[in-house]
């Protein structure tokens, strides 16, 4: 099918940008794909393209991660696109939100398929774009990054993860779910184990079979533990360096889990011990600032289950903060 429309779902609702403000909040700013002028578009000067990836039926838990999109959507008007901070404005960034990968009722298969050739198909039409998408469980990482390699065979692809699992599940007992998506992408060859850095594990949430299983193909792993010792954001810069050394292209994967489950309520997978939001945010931050990061993912956010949008609101600084190290790639 044809790019956008109809291989993608436009988004289900948009915000009014006609007023068009001097100072606008971020849901003034991003801009919404007219469907129905999508396949006019000029995409010569989009930096960043927003994808929604609606799918959580393929959980080991129950949850509603597919409705995350949309919340994230509806949060926007919390935000301005000036970050104190760091003195960045991203209104200077041209981001477009291309809709939804299409989904089917009970086919995860035909799901999953889909959101291969959505990726290969942004990576095709507009290669020059970051693709930034917004789960869904974390199944879709791995279809995500064979969609990639599909675009870009010669590319080797590593990955940057910040989570609290090792997402190295047998796939002969779970398939491809949200337990899967690492492991899914070593024992396909897509991408190699020592070019996996995983960041934030902790605690008593990961079997002593998948520590084994990654020291097996070589994953790289810093426990948050370790990381605060070092300091997150310093831990992230080492291993960009290390898999800069190695890879073509980075691919920053965030699981909302990694947070401590007081700063992340609407998390399925919820723990205590976890990352604070702030170390979060710079830790995403220290990522967009890495050239070769030309994809990024945020998944594992399940807004029926969080308390006053924290988790949305949350999720949405993340894209920012990655945003913001993006913006100041170009400075």
């Amino acid at each position: 099918m044809s790019y956008p429309y109809p291989l993608l779902k436009p988004p289900s609702f948009a915000w009014d940008r006609s007023a068009a403000p001097a100072e606008p909040k971020v849901h003034e700013w991003i801009q919404t794909l007219d469907a129905a002028r999508a396949g006019e578009f000029d995409w010569s000067n989009v930096d960043v393209a927003l994808l929604g990836v609606p799918l959580s039926r393929s959980s080991i838990s129950a949850s509603a991660a597919s409705e995350n999109p949309d919340a994230m959507r509806r949060a926007w008007k919390y935000f301005t696109t000036y970050n104190l901070d760091h003195d960045v404005d991203l209104s200077e960034l041209h981001v477009v939100d291309v809709g939804d990968v299409r989904q089917h009722v009970t086919d995860i298969a035909k799901c999953h398929s889909h959101i291969r050739e959505a990726m290969h198909a942004m990576r095709t039409h507009h290669p020059h774009v970051l693709p930034m998408m917004m789960g869904g469980d974390h199944s879709i990482t791995a279809m995500l990054i064979k969609g990639y390699k599909d675009a870009h065979p010669k590319e080797r692809v590593g990955i940057l993860q910040l989570d609290t699992h090792f997402d190295l599940r047998d796939l002969a007992d779970n398939g491809p779910s949200n337990g899967t998506p690492i492991r899914n992408l070593i024992e396909s060859r897509t991408v190699a184990g020592e070019d996996v850095h995983n960041i934030g594990l902790h605690g008593f949430f990961n079997a002593r079979s998948l520590k084994a299983y990654a020291d097996e193909v070589g994953v790289h792993y810093t426990t948050l533990r370790q990381a605060r010792a070092k300091g997150v954001a310093e831990t992230v810069r080492d291993a960009l360096a290390k898999l800069g050394e190695r890879v073509d292209t980075i691919y920053l994967t965030v699981d909302m889990d990694v947070l401590d489950i007081s700063y992340g309520p609407g998390v399925p997978a919820s723990t205590p011990g976890g990352m604070r939001s702030d170390e979060l945010f710079e830790a995403v931050h220290a990522a967009g600032l890495c050239k070769k990061v030309k994809a990024m993912d945020l998944v594992c956010l399940d807004p029926f289950k969080d308390r006053g949008e924290a988790t949305v609101k949350t999720a949405v600084h993340v894209m920012l903060s990655f945003l913001t190290g993006y913006k100041q790639r170009e400075q």
